[in-house]
């Protein structure tokens, strides 16, 4: 799937809709506004185009002001590929386009290159992000299908509103019944993914399809003791003269996939944009690693685990 020797310049096709997605992602899961700016901004600077967001993120106006203060630079639209997801809430297929349209105006965009259904799970209706029942338990819609959400993501295709669309989180037992009823197929997939979860079989599903394979947590989100420290990946960075982090990355973009990182500081967001191609020994040496964790079990129950439970505003 990757065409360029450079990762840092690599473009993955979107077989299922319009555009290229650039391999190296920065992911927008930041819960302070201003480090969001700075954050956002630092990723430009380093070479970042890829622009990763939700609603549910609650931050998505900071990320847009960040990226309007990008292009006021110089850097064009074109150069930028911005996704964003619809959140649990507003499954419900006439809840989708105002959810799409709201979006769109915090980020002050005229469009996106991919609209994600965050999570296949959806929840009771309403500006509650997160709806609990007095036990503490989160209410879920029984009644709509992840196939009623799609239509309504197809709609938007449809009308020009957004360039591709995808799922978040989601299992290859959910999405295979997606792509095989969908009239317009899912472009890719955001799922966490490392050395310790590959996700093999989805990967090599998507590859078969055309599905552009996003990875999120490709550092083990900040777990220690956990990859950066794992004794293969500082044996790797040693022989290759890169840090863990870089080895990590370029593992994740040789493999075919894209990613996602989120570094807080114009420092870190160079390190992470500066890899390249692993020799072949240490690429499979990694696939060769045994340990098998998942880090976030929002894929079996909608629940973002990387989000603090915060009420809407």
């Amino acid at each position: 799937m990757n065409e360029s020797s450079d990762f840092r310049t690599a473009r993955i096709p979107l077989n299922h809709g319009i555009g290229q997605m650039p391999a190296l992602g920065f992911g927008t899961l930041i819960p302070d506004p201003a480090v969001t700016i700075s954050a956002t901004k630092g990723a430009l600077n380093a070479g970042f185009r890829h622009f990763d967001c939700a609603e549910r993120y609650l931050n998505e106006r900071e990320v847009g002001n960040a990226l309007q203060a990008g292009l006021a630079e110089g850097i064009t639209r074109e150069e930028l590929f911005v996704t964003t997801k619809l959140w649990n809430t507003n499954h419900q297929p006439e809840r989708v386009e105002p959810a799409f349209a709201a979006s769109l105006d915090r980020l002050g965009l005229s469009y996106v290159d991919l609209y994600l259904i965050h999570t296949p799970f959806a929840f009771q209706p309403g500006d509650e992000h997160d709806p609990r029942d007095p036990d503490g338990n989160v209410i879920y819609d029984r009644e709509i299908t992840l196939l009623d959400t799609w239509r309504a993501m197809e709609d938007l295709v449809d009308r020009g509103r957004c360039r591709a669309i995808g799922l978040s989180d989601v299992s290859l037992d959910k999405l295979v019944p997606i792509y095989e009823a969908a009239r317009i197929k899912p472009s890719a997939v955001q799922v966490e993914a490392h050395p310790y979860l590959p996700e093999t079989e989805l990967l090599e599903f998507c590859k078969e399809k055309g599905i552009v394979f996003l990875a999120f947590a490709p550092l083990g989100h900040g777990i220690r003791p956990g990859l950066l420290e794992n004794p293969v990946i500082l044996a790797i960075a040693a022989q290759v003269g890169k840090t863990p982090a870089q080895v990590l990355l370029a593992w994740a973009v040789q493999r075919g996939t894209a990613l996602l990182t989120t570094p807080r500081s114009a420092e870190r967001a160079k390190e992470n944009f500066d890899i390249s191609a692993l020799p072949e020994d240490a690429f499979n040496e990694i696939n060769r690693i045994e340990t098998r964790h998942r880090l976030n079990d929002v894929v079996n129950t909608g629940i973002p685990g990387f989000i603090p439970r915060v009420q809407s505003v």
